[in-house]
């Protein structure tokens, strides 16, 4: 029986929460553990500005300041680097997205039990800029995808889907969520993808690895005593 939950805290137009997506489940796989994916809508222009492209990067445009652009192009940057290492393609957005509609479909994928599916079809499809994930009719066909009854997604997405994505996102900044990807392991939380081999160690320390399962632990980034640079 699985009674341990980690609760995983994500926005389809975060590149590092696309990065941490597989990695993540590898959690379930090597422990006895539920995962359960949430939406964390980020409001992008509160503390990166906005701007938009056309399709050959010139800025049509933008409301941020040099020190703003230096970090999204850093960041970007930095994505592809991992990016590349895993055959993964991240193409800048040409716009802020409002990716609210997409946490809803996940929740309604979640309910479904499809999660993985509807995760890894959004993610690889938006970042190769192949996806409007404004558009109720393009999520409801990535949800049929993915083997989703969608008979009842347009009513869950104008009403019950937007009531609970918006209840999720002020739960999640009560516990103190401030971006994404977050894990909320009982009630410790750990931002970026990054945590993944503390988490690790927390659950191993719970005794919950798989019985069988090689479950290793990489801390050497910690600088822990004994270990590599002391």
């Amino acid at each position: 029986m699985i009674d341990q939950r980690v609760t995983v805290y994500i926005d389809y137009k975060s590149p590092y929460a696309y990065l941490a997506v597989e990695p993540t489940w590898t959690l379930a796989r090597d422990y006895k553990v539920a995962l359960e994916w949430l939406p964390y809508t980020l409001d992008i222009p509160d503390f990166l500005g906005s701007a938009k492209v056309n399709n050959q990067g010139e800025v049509l445009e933008e409301d941020r300041s040099p020190h703003q652009w230096r970090k999204v192009r850093y960041s970007y940057m930095d994505a592809r680097r991992y990016a590349n290492l895993r055959g993964l393609t991240i193409r800048g957005p040409q716009k802020i997205w409002d990716s609210s509609l997409a946490g809803i479909g996940l929740l309604y994928a979640q309910k479904h039990g499809k999660c993985r599916d509807y995760n890894s079809n959004v993610y690889e499809r938006f970042w190769r800029r192949e996806l409007d994930i404004e558009d109720t009719s393009v999520i409801k066909s990535v949800l049929g995808e993915t083997n989703v009854d969608v008979t009842d997604f347009d009513a869950f997405a104008a009403d019950e889907g937007r009531l609970l994505h918006d209840k999720v996102r002020t739960e999640a900044e009560k516990k103190g969520v401030f971006g994404v990807p977050t894990y909320v392991l009982d009630d410790e939380i750990f931002w970026g993808r990054e945590h993944l081999p503390l988490i690790r160690l927390r659950l191993s320390e719970k005794g919950l690895a798989r019985p069988g399962v090689d479950a290793p632990i990489d801390t050497t980034h910690a600088w822990r005593p004994l270990g590599p640079g002391w």
